[in-house]
């Protein structure tokens, strides 16, 4: 998206700096770390309200211990660097109305559901995770591509503004990373093999626009 700062912290050296001795990352790098894993942590249990019932009851517990799990690991990070960072709040269904209506009135099954909790908790998670890097993402798009992306995605809109498109697009591209994770450590998951279908197909989909 051409976002000033993306070039702040070398994700390379941050990468090798957290296999050999976290310790040695410097202030800005902690936070940045720290900050995307209070993010990932913080991610999956508001996720999972935005899902069929049988899904939240059947992940709640790991997700939950997911989370205690990495805020430790955030917390030993910022505290080496003497940083302080704080976890996001992801938006649930209970706290959004969709052009007048409650969250999820316009929606039913698991895809459509899963794409519209991406679509916004994904945004607030790269908000997020790019203030802690740097970056500046400019407000009037985030606050553009969170109101077109609820009504698109739960609501009554028909197509997304070129630039809002572009960057669901971008967002949704995290189906690599499902990939990446799943191989990397053996899961052979069902699940994350669903989560990486629907992500690449909705990606594509948005580039074929």
């Amino acid at each position: 998206m051409g976002f000033d700062g993306v070039d702040a912290i070398d994700d390379d050296r941050v990468a090798d700096r957290l296999r050999t001795d976290h310790a040695a990352l410097s202030p800005a790098e902690a936070r940045s770390v720290a900050a995307t894993l209070l993010a990932d942590g913080a991610f999956s249990e508001p996720y999972c309200e935005w899902l069929p019932t049988w899904y939240e009851l059947a992940l709640i517990a790991p997700v939950r211990y997911g989370d205690r799990r990495l805020r430790r690991v955030a917390g030993t990070v910022a505290e080496a660097a003497g940083v302080t960072v704080t976890a996001p709040r992801f938006s649930r269904p209970r706290d959004v109305t969709i052009d007048g209506r409650p969250a999820l009135a316009r929606v039913s099954g698991f895809r459509e559901r899963f794409l519209l909790a991406d679509a916004l908790l994904h945004l607030e998670w790269f908000v997020h995770a790019a203030a802690a890097d740097g970056i500046e993402v400019p407000a009037a798009l985030v606050e553009r591509t969170r109101e077109e992306s609820l009504s698109y995605y739960g609501g009554d809109r028909e197509s997304l503004s070129p630039p809002v498109r572009r960057f669901q697009r971008l967002l949704f591209a995290d189906d690599a990373w499902v990939s990446r994770v799943n191989d990397r450590y053996d899961l052979r998951s069902a699940l994350f093999g669903v989560w990486q279908r629907i992500l690449r197909a909705e990606r594509e989909r948005l580039a074929g626009e």
